[in-house]
């Protein structure tokens, strides 16, 4: 498997889509990488040379292409400065609610998670077998 920053890309698919695999990489700037290396992006990822893996990790580091851990850090200090702020989107970011103006009556799950049991609990209805072994508080039993 090849390893470019870091990341094992697949190598049984073409560099174009394995290229893909790293954080903050689409496929446009993954054909603008390739084309600035010279390198085929129909080409499989195990056929990639050595020299051919160092030309598109350089071409990644030295154009300043912001991928994997910077932007991770990036994205997450962005969040954080809207939590400090205090804003709306800050909070609801913070609630783990969606920040973009969907609506939370229906739908929304995918931030809010699981449905948790609203609907009261209800009890099923004891056997009559049961109910003759256990006479309830305060009854006589029948003779």
């Amino acid at each position: 498997m090849p390893r470019i920053l870091g990341v094992d890309i697949p190598k049984e698919k073409r560099i174009e889509i394995s290229l893909m695999y790293l954080y903050g990489v689409g496929r446009d700037l993954s054909n603008k990488i390739l084309k600035e290396a010279g390198v085929s992006p129909d080409k499989r990822a195990k056929d990639m040379t050595e020299e051919e893996i160092l030309r598109v990790t350089n071409i990644i580091q030295k154009a300043g292409y912001k991928v994997e851990g910077d932007l991770r850090r990036d994205i997450s200090q962005n969040i954080k400065r809207l939590v400090d702020v205090g804003s709306w989107r800050g909070m609801r970011h913070k609630k783990g609610l969606p920040v973009r103006g969907q609506r939370t009556r229906t739908n929304a799950r995918t931030r809010k998670g699981p449905r948790r049991g609203g609907m009261a609990v209800i009890k099923k209805a004891e056997s009559p077998a049961v109910k003759k072994a256990a006479p309830a508080a305060g009854v006589k039993p029948a003779k």
